[in-house]
This record gives structure tokens, sequence and C-alpha cells, in this order.
């Protein structure tokens, strides 16, 4: 059995309103069912062209395994063409061996209040992962710490529009590389209860994060059920690496979800033309989660997109720019083709601040995603200079962002009330409808209210301050810090999760490359 947390206050909307006195933790938010539908941008042929190039880079140029025996013999077994570490596939093998993986599974929390459905009509928001830097307006830009590490967990857990916990949200570089995924993992789990990621970056970090969740959880329920998931990258163009595959294994074999990824920088790994960009997506992609499923048949696997472009006058990547967009419409179609739950772009930005240009791409990449029918969008907030740092400011900015999609996704009820007739009868021609009973009604919820924008008057705004919205931002993940709760965990646990910890740090010496 899961251990899990009472049950806390359910709000599925929006909107502030009612919920004004319920603290931001306690708006529990379980993902969005999407009630807009995804943008069909290619027609069937267009489409069917493009799974066609797919499946010939696949047969006639092949993916790369490396340093990976028992992949290279599953492969063989399955009926792919092996020339040493290159793998062929013949056209149909991939898709015949995807039927076995999920369209949509749930991913548990230790408070089951907060578990989540992957794929479908569900929607999901995690934060940024993986930068090696921080940034806030107090400490600039500078290398992230275990202090950092457990601050966004709590951030990202207070926040309610983030359903999800994330994984590595920044790299505290203050704790040996070998033994740092020990102490994220224990954030996540100590400092949060909402689903989260485990560690990749070898096979037996992976094993660790998964004999930790069971720590939690408890062996049994782990043993029969996803809690949690490993982001697992290609090493695009076209290969696989013992260290992700490894970690691949893992995941699939004790059942736990993983997210598939490509890392396409166009003109770099991969071409400089979107529709060729998608082909190659699409090719690595169905690789990654077939492999899931000849390791587990039925393992639960996402569909993961990661399409950007590069200034080729620089050679620097872009991001949030409008090509990737439209290539993330397209593999949204091609992976509802596959049935598959997809994980696409997030809040991308190339930028160095959490400035206009910033929020400008991170939009752009944002709207995409949920555009395209994105079921788990990772890097939905906190994302600066192209992934490379975590910021505080831009969180809080992105996630206010998260919560106007909120009500975007909810789509438009008809209805009585919502047409309003009654409202026409009250007020008639030429009055107003502030005092009229419909407004009254309504007014808490009508219409979806920013926690950082600033829509008072230019007096008002300049008598507190004249703070711009990065300033706004920064007093306000202070103050949600400051008030954050950690959720309980029953002692007996926690002891067992802080003993794990300590054993298994002990068990080797400090490696810090």
């Amino acid at each position: 059995m899961s251990r899990q947390l009472m049950p806390r206050v359910r709000s599925r909307t929006g909107r502030r309103g009612a919920a004004e006195a319920i603290s931001e933790a306690q708006r529990l938010i379980a993902g969005i069912e999407r009630r807009v539908p995804a943008f069909e941008l290619l027609g069937e042929d267009g489409l069917a062209t493009i799974e066609a190039v797919a499946d010939t880079i696949l047969e006639e140029i092949g993916i790369e395994f490396r340093d990976d025996s028992e992949v290279l013999d599953l492969w063989r077994k399955a009926g792919a063409d092996l020339s040493g570490e290159l793998v062929r596939f013949p056209r149909g093998l991939l898709r015949s061996i995807l039927k076995s993986a999920p369209a949509v599974f749930t991913q548990h929390s230790r408070n089951s209040e907060r578990s989540l459905k992957i794929g479908g009509r569900h929607v999901v928001f995690a934060p940024a992962y993986g930068s090696p830097f921080v940034r806030d307006l107090e400490g600039g830009r500078r290398y992230g710490t275990l202090a950092d590490f457990q601050n966004f967990v709590k951030l990202a857990y207070a926040l309610p529009w983030l359903h999800h916990s994330g994984g590595t949200v920044c790299e505290p570089v203050d704790v040996p590389v070998n033994k740092r995924h020990l102490d994220m993992v224990a954030a996540h789990l100590r400092f949060s209860d909402k689903p989260f990621m485990g560690s990749v970056t070898s096979e037996e970090r992976a094993g660790d994060s998964i004999e930790m969740c069971r720590v939690v959880f408890g062996r049994d329920f782990v043993d029969e059920n996803c809690v949690v998931l490993g982001n697992i990258n290609a090493n695009s163009p076209l290969v696989y690496d013992a260290t992700m595959t490894g970690a691949l294994k893992t995941y699939a074999r004790a059942g736990q979800g993983t997210v598939i990824v490509p890392f396409i920088l166009g003109g770099a790994m991969g071409p400089v033309t979107t529709p060729g960009a998608i082909a190659q997506s699409l090719a690595e992609t169905m690789a990654g989660c077939a492999l899931t499923q000849l390791v587990r048949p039925g393992a639960p696997t996402i569909f993961g997109n990661f399409l950007s472009s590069t200034a080729l006058r620089s050679g620097s990547p872009t991001f949030g720019t409008p090509e990737p967009a439209l290539g993330s419409l397209v593999v949204g179609q091609l992976a509802r083709r596959l049935n598959l739950p997809l994980r696409c772009s997030g809040a991308f930005t190339a930028a160095k601040l959490a400035d206009s240009q910033a929020m400008t791409e991170s939009t752009m990449s944002m709207l995409a995603s949920v555009q395209c029918g994105a079921n788990f969008i990772l890097h939905s907030a906190g994302w600066l200079e192209g992934g490379l740092v975590m910021s505080y400011e831009k969180l809080i900015l992105d996630a206010d962002f998260c919560a106007a999609l909120h009500t975007w996704m909810g789509g438009l009820a008809i209805d009585e009330n919502q047409l309003a007739l009654n409202a026409f009868r009250e007020v008639g021609p030429g009055k107003h409808f502030f005092g009229a009973a419909h407004t009254i009604a309504n007014y808490r919820t009508a219409y979806w209210e920013s926690e950082v924008a600033d829509n008072n008057s230019f007096e008002q705004w300049r008598d507190a301050g004249e703070l711009d919205a990065t300033q706004r931002a920064h007093a306000r993940w202070k103050k949600i810090l400051a008030e954050y709760e950690q959720p309980a965990l029953e002692a007996g646990v926690d002891e067992a999760l802080s003993e794990f910890v300590a054993r298994r740090k002990a068990e080797c010496s400090d490696q810090w490359y």
C-alpha cells in the first residue's frame, strides 16, 4: 500500500475567486483535462510522407546503440538487422513493438490526491530540468547548490499550477557527482508530495532512485505501479549510448515510466529544415520507446520531442523560435497516430534574464506545446539561457502563465448562466453591468487573475515602488518560501529514507566528475 497524506482541498479551476482564502499548496490541481482541440497542421499526405522518411532513415541509415550488448541482443531477437552496434529496422517493426505501450498511465504520488494521469486529454506541467546554474535578482548567476535544489522543489510543491515536482531542477554542484542523485531524490520525496523524476546518469543511480521510492511507497506498491519517471535522451543524431540505455532498462524493467527524448538543434544535431528534423525525431523516439517494450511489454513510456534551432551565423542554439514550434504541432499529430503519451517543449528561451525576450520566446514555445496536444510538458517554468540557468524569478513568471493556460485549456461552457440573458434583461441598453445580479453572482470566478501582473492605476503602481514584473516575481518566491510548510512524511519512513542515503553514500568515495 502507498503511504498517503490527508486529502487536500481540490480545485480544478485556474481562477482565484472562492479559493482566495486557501493557501498556495492547498490549491490541489492534479493535472488538467484538455477541453480545447489539438491543432492539426498537416493532412494525411503530409504525415504519411514524414513517416515514410522516418522509416527510410530507420531501414537504410539505422541507429547506433553503443556499448550495450544486451540491447543489441534484444534488437536481434526482435527481428532488426545488426552490423556491429548499428541497428537497422525493417519497416513496420517498431510500430508493431509499440502496440504494447499504454496510451494512458498513472504516475502515483505519495499523496494519492496528487497522482497524475499521463496521456489522452490529460496535461501535466513540470518545472525546468538539468541546469548547472541558477539565477535570482540578489545573487545573480551562480552554480546551483543543494540548497537551491531544495528551494525549487519547495516552490514547485507550493505552486498549484505545476502539477509535477520535475527531476534535476538544477544541478547541486556542491555535492559529489556520484552522490548528488541521492540528495535530489530524497528532496523530491521529503519536501514535496507531487510526482517526480529520478536519476538517469547511470544504471546504478536509476536503481537507487527506484529503491528510494520503495522505501517511501512500499516495495509491493512500486512493483505494481508507476511512481517515478526517467528522462532518457537520444544522443542525436541517431545514437543511444550505454548510460541512457542502462537507465532506460532499469526503469522499464521495474515497470516505471520513461520519457524518450531526442535533442535536435537544427543545423547541429539535425538538418536545418524542419520536416527533416521531424522525421529524425520520429525515428529516434520510436526506437527508444520500442526498446522499453522489448525490456518489459506494457511498461509506461512517453514519446518525447525536443526540436530547436541554431543561429547559423554564430552557431549558438536558439529557443522559442517559430520553426520548432511548427514542428511540435506535427510531432503531436505523429504521437497521436502511434497512440502514445507525448512530452513536448516547455518555456524555452535563449534570454539571459527574465525579460521581454524570455517571455516572448517562452510563450511561443509553451503555446506550441499546449496546441500540439502534449500530455507531459517538462521545462514549463524556470528555464533561462538555453537551459543552462534555472531562474527563481522566471519560475514564478512562467508558473503564472501556466495558471492562465489552465483557464485557456478549460475551453468555454455554453449554458444559461454563461449566455447571461438575464443580465441583458436586467441592465438593458445604455447602462453598465457592474451592479447586475449576474455580475455579483459570477464576479469571483468570471476572469482569471494573474498573481504577478500589476493592473493598478499608475499612481498606485508608483506609490508601491514602481516594481517591474521581475521584481514582483522576486518578492513572490521569497514569500512562498517563507510560508512553505513541508508535507507530512511518516517519521519511520523519513528515518528509513535518511538511512538509505547515508548507507549508499558511505559505500563509495566522492567523485567530482
